[in-house]
């Protein structure tokens, strides 16, 4: 076998390892099924004390091969693949000795289907175990028994939430819903799995209210789940959260039963458009992960200079990663609310006292700069000023060691004329994040005309290492998100100018998809910010306007500068943004709305600003939001010409 083996011990257990020929991680081609299947018969028929399914790699299963997927040419074929599956989990479920899954990292899709087939788990606590169903986020549904068993196992309503939503848990949640029966540490991993075989404790029962939910409760369950996902996805657009309730709620997850049902069929989402296209952003996502693989580069130290809200951000992100970080300003009450921000990121993210502990050990205040000598990674996060930031640089070359990264959070200026002030410009790169950071998954990764290539390959591993999506880009001004989403706020302000309501502007772009509005997202980012980047980009000729609009020059005179004061184009409560009712916008309005970014999108192509035209519609999708049901907006311009 290419991708399987198996032995017994002197317990009398078999030992199943799932180890993918040429594969960094643990996917199921058919072959790899085949070779399953294969393996399960050659195990029953050796009559073992017990079976341990276990990887070789660092992670359980990534699931299904989606490759595999995309070629399928017709609805049938996927349903007979998806057959296949569903039968042969099956077998697994059925095998008349104790089963375990041993999850030693992240465990997904197919993988957590082939878990729910054993009769135990046993999960590796720690961080980089998480366990999910992604398929919700492909357009697609779990029909290897997923829909079906993932309730029995944890309840109804939990079961949906990961389901709908792709979320994924770790080890210890796992535990705590009942998903897995341990979690434990490396150390007593295997040991663990093998006693929990031997034993055979008899399985977990669903409390009396959750096996309800399964019976008489289940359309009541159904419904409340609805509406929920009703609050969040349009069905026209996000089909695939629907048909996933449908399936359980109508026909207790089997796709077989519901093949003929249209609101949940395999085929129907098959066919839909969204699904080729959240397929599509799958693998942009992909692409965009292998840009940090062209280097070596494991950095241990990162020196943060600047302690505001992207600085102290940005630190807390490195040192959330394991990453240990040296945060500069110019006092200790400057760096202070960036050291709370960051506890509160690590309680949040870690949810256990000791990594908290642990995370907060590695972020230490550092107002003499004393960092940077021995840091891997240095990165300027001061105010938009193109004198002090060449002053600082200048400092920080001289001290950097000579491997290290020199990098600007620069979000308007131009890295040459800020590498004007060293003595080797090849040694500056733009890591530019987004606000806020934590959620922000795309970082651009801006090269100069002088910087070393083999530094940029650092970079983008240093983005990676931190679990952020790198995107090259060439240094011109606003790079590629600013500059797309300059013309595009400043339109939405001169409708605002016009008297159109707010809520009408950002109702007409929600209604393309787009998760958030054009005047939300002014009043999220800051109005301040809008106007200094919208004049920013009209100095240097690339999509800004030389007037400012009326209303964002007003709100920015008041000092309404948006949800950081309370009150912007909107008033806030709470955090929360107060809206009246919007007005019916009409196709026009969108069109006209979506015109400017879309017209910049192809710009940047046409001045090759970014490589090609798939990077573009990847670093919009994950930096602006783009409609991911889209495939992004030159893919959606092309689809568009082709429809007519």
């Amino acid at each position: 076998m290419k991708h399987f083996r198996w032995d017994k011990d002197r317990e009398g257990l078999a030992w199943l390892t799932f180890d993918r020929q040429d594969a960094s991680a643990n996917t199921f081609s058919r072959e790899a099924l085949e070779e399953l299947s294969a393996a399960l018969d050659e195990i029953a028929a050796a009559k073992p004390s017990g079976l341990i399914i276990r990887s070789a790699k660092d992670g359980f299963i990534a699931g299904a091969d989606i490759e595999e997927f995309t070629r399928f040419e017709s609805a049938a074929e996927a349903l007979e693949f998806t057959r296949f599956g569903w039968d042969l989990f099956e077998k697994l479920s059925r095998l008349p000795f104790p089963t375990t899954a041993l999850i030693n990292g992240f465990c997904m899709g197919g993988g957590l289907e082939l878990a729910l087939a054993c009769r135990y788990r046993v999960a590796l606590d720690d961080p980089k175990t998480r366990l999910a169903f992604p398929e919700v986020m492909l357009g697609i549904m779990p029909t290897w028994h997923g829909v079906q068993w993932l309730p029995r196992r944890i309840g109804p309503a939990a079961a949906l939430d990961m389901m709908l939503t792709g979320r994924a848990v770790d080890a210890r949640r796992a535990k705590r819903m009942g998903l897995v029966d341990q979690a434990v540490p490396l150390r007593i991993l295997d040991n663990t799995a093998r006693m929990l075989t031997l034993e055979a404790p008899a399985p977990r029962r669903l409390p009396l209210v959750q096996r309800l939910m399964l019976g008489p409760l289940r359309n009541f369950v159904a419904s409340r789940a609805h509406k929920q996902v009703a609050r969040r996805a349009n069905p026209e657009h996000y089909p695939a959260p629907y048909a996933i309730l449908e399936l359980w709620r109508k026909y207790d997850g089997d796709p077989f039963a519901a093949a003929d049902d249209p609101a949940c069929s395999l085929g129907t989402l098959f066919d839909h458009p969204t699904t080729g296209n959240l397929i599509r952003v799958f693998f942009l996502q992909e692409r965009l992960k292998s840009l940090g693989k062209a280097a070596e580069f494991a950095p241990g130290h990162v020196h943060v200079v600047g302690a505001g809200v992207m600085g102290g951000d940005i630190a807390a992100l490195c040192a959330l990663r394991g990453i240990s970080v040296t945060l500069q300003d110019t006092s200790p009450e400057r760096i202070a609310p960036a050291l709370k921000r960051a506890a509160k990121l690590f309680e949040r993210r870690l949810r256990d006292k000791r990594r908290v502990r642990d995370a907060l050990d590695r972020l230490t205040p550092d107002v003499a700069g004393a960092g940077v000598a021995h840091a891997d990674v240095v990165i300027e996060a001061i105010f938009e000023n193109l004198e002090a930031k060449r002053e600082l640089f200048g400092k920080l070359e001289a001290e950097a060691k000579p491997g290290a990264i020199l990098a600007s959070n620069t979000s308007s200026l131009k890295l040459a004329d800020i590498a004007s002030a060293l003595k080797d410009p090849s040694r500056l790169i733009g890591i530019h994040f987004f606000n806020p950071v934590p959620q922000m998954m795309l970082v651009e990764v801006v090269s100069g005309e002088r910087t070393d290539p083999a530094l940029a390959q650092k970079a983008a591993a240093f983005v990676r290492r931190i679990d952020k999506l790198p995107l090259p880009v060439k240094d011109s001004p606003g790079f590629l998100v600013n500059r797309v989403l300059g013309p595009y706020m400043q339109n939405a302000f001169r409708m605002l100018d016009e008297a159109i309501k707010p809520e009408t502007i950002d109702a007409a772009m929600e209604s393309f998809g787009m998760p958030m509005g054009p005047i939300e997202l002014a009043d999220t980012v800051g109005l301040d910010i809008c106007l200094a980047a919208g004049k920013e980009l009209a100095k240097k000729g690339a999509g800004g306007e030389p007037d400012a609009p009326r209303v964002l020059l007003n709100k920015v005179a008041l000092g309404k500068l948006g949800k950081k004061t309370g009150q912007g184009i909107y008033h806030y409560v709470d955090g929360k943004t107060v809206k009246r009712k919007p007005g019916e916008p009409s196709e026009d309005m969108v069109e006209s709305l979506i015109e400017p970014y879309l017209a910049e999108a192809q710009a940047v192509l046409a001045q090759g600003i970014v490589a090609d035209a798939d990077l573009i519609d990847a670093g919009l999708i994950f930096g602006t939001g783009f409609a991911p049901f889209r495939g992004g907006p030159l893919h959606y311009l092309q689809a568009k010409d082709g429809g007519r």
